[in-house]
């Protein structure tokens, strides 16, 4: 395997890397039905933020260095596009999604003392999550189609 497949599987290994964690992470916070419960989902979405990150940067780096061997640059729309979207991915996730659940896990953590029903106020903060949520997984899997299918 020349540099071009090893670049072209570290290119996927880290696309899975963030697709499983943007998929898996929502379904286990929501899982949870006590206090105890939501305290242990968040602590293993925590620590599973960083494959994303980690994830993310390789994906980055493989995708420049791919685009130099093949000597594409940005003269193709569907990668134009797919860049775009990452981008916006990117802001959704960091600038939207991560303070939020910074905020979750404050009114968690406070809570913990008050029993084990889970908090009124934490419901309402999922809820605004969720839309977003879905939209970043929207955006992965138009991505994914994109990178996939090359459509233009």
């Amino acid at each position: 395997m020349g540099l071009f497949g090893l670049l072209l599987v570290l290119h996927i290994l880290a696309s899975i890397a963030i697709i499983g964690p943007v998929f898996g992470m929502p379904i286990i916070r929501r899982s949870a039905r006590t206090v105890d419960q939501l305290h242990f989902a968040f602590g293993i979405t925590t620590k599973l933020a960083i494959i994303p990150k980690i994830g993310g940067s390789v994906l980055i780096l493989t995708g420049i260095w791919l685009m130099f061997i093949t000597k594409m640059g940005l003269s193709q729309m569907w990668l134009n596009v797919s860049i775009l979207l990452s981008l916006l991915m990117v802001v959704m996730i960091d600038g939207w999604i991560e303070p939020r659940m910074k905020k979750i896990i404050k009114i968690i953590s406070e809570s913990q003392d008050q029993g084990n029903e889970i908090p009124a106020e934490f419901g309402l903060l999922i809820k605004k999550i969720v839309p977003i949520e879905t939209a970043a997984q929207l955006l992965i899997i138009a991505i994914l189609v994109l990178m996939v299918v090359k459509p233009f």
